[in-house]
């Protein structure tokens, strides 16, 4: 089955999207795609460290984006600065010292815009594993914290008041985003992942009356959006990542004929 490069393709990118789904939906509930942001900056500073010392990449990206993400943790309850100055800090250092530890390792080919972009055509049955068993953790663990992170989401204060501990909520989604964008850097790349998770869910949100429905709903999205963009791609020869993520956003657009009608029919 997993002979063929296009099914090895379908099935990654399946796999990301059950993930990306439920995980979107809290970066855009909790506002946090600039941090998304950050965290995929810092992959490729993961990706260099990997090759240096001879790591599993999603491995090391994962170190790499977890310790990032710690770091921003602490340094909100040291410093007087605000969030989006932190995040911009920490998301082009981390992309800036990657580049220059790139530059001492000339006796690397890297393959920058694989890095980029992402290959999902190139994924491979090791891959595959990472991706279903990486997003299999990520998940359960998401539904552990769920009552906590979403208490905290709408009221952080009640969500404190009844002792449900949303700072540790918090601390760990942050770990479960840089697990994500661990495993799925090789299906559409540094500078996209962060569109595999706001875009879905954001569409979703177009055509949501509750939380349940829209994490349904992103789901389903990133589905559509591989399927369509892998085949597309295929039909067109067309890259295969920014293909998927420009599946996303028709989608997203069709989702806004939805408001429209709505609108139409309150009026």
């Amino acid at each position: 089955m997993f002979d063929d490069f296009f099914i090895r393709a379908l099935v990654a990118g399946i796999g990301i999207a059950l993930v990306t789904g439920p995980l979107g939906c809290f970066v855009v509930w909790r506002r946090l795609s600039y941090f998304g942001d950050t965290l995929a900056h810092s992959a490729l500073l993961g990706v260099t460290m990997a090759y240096s010392f001879d790591l599993n990449i999603a491995l090391s990206v994962f170190i790499i984006s977890s310790a990032i993400a710690l770091i921003l943790i602490q340094l909100q309850k040291k410093t007087n600065l605000p969030g989006d100055a932190l995040l911009g800090l920490l998301a082009h250092s981390s992309l800036a010292v990657g580049l220059v530890v790139i530059g001492f390792l000339t006796f690397i080919r890297f393959d920058i815009m694989g890095l980029l972009f992402g290959d999902i055509l190139a994924v491979n049955t090791n891959d595959i594993f990472t991706i279903w068993a990486g997003g299999t953790i990520i998940l359960i663990v998401l539904k552990l914290i769920w009552k906590p992170l979403f208490a905290s989401t709408v009221n952080y204060e009640l969500a404190e008041a009844e002792g449900l501990n949303p700072d540790r909520a918090k601390a760990i989604f942050t770990i479960l985003m840089a697990a994500v964008i661990a495993i799925s850097i090789k299906m559409v790349g540094l500078l996209l992942i962060t569109g595999m998770l706001i875009i879905p869910a954001a569409m979703a949100r177009n055509i949501s009356d509750s939380p349940q429905k829209m994490v349904f709903y992103s789901i389903i999205g990133g589905l559509l959006s591989v399927i369509i963009g892998l085949y597309s791609s295929l039909e067109f020869n067309t890259s295969s990542g920014p293909s998927i993520i420009v599946a996303a956003l028709a989608l997203f657009i069709l989702s806004l004929l939805n408001i429209k009608q709505s609108i139409k029919l309150k009026n």
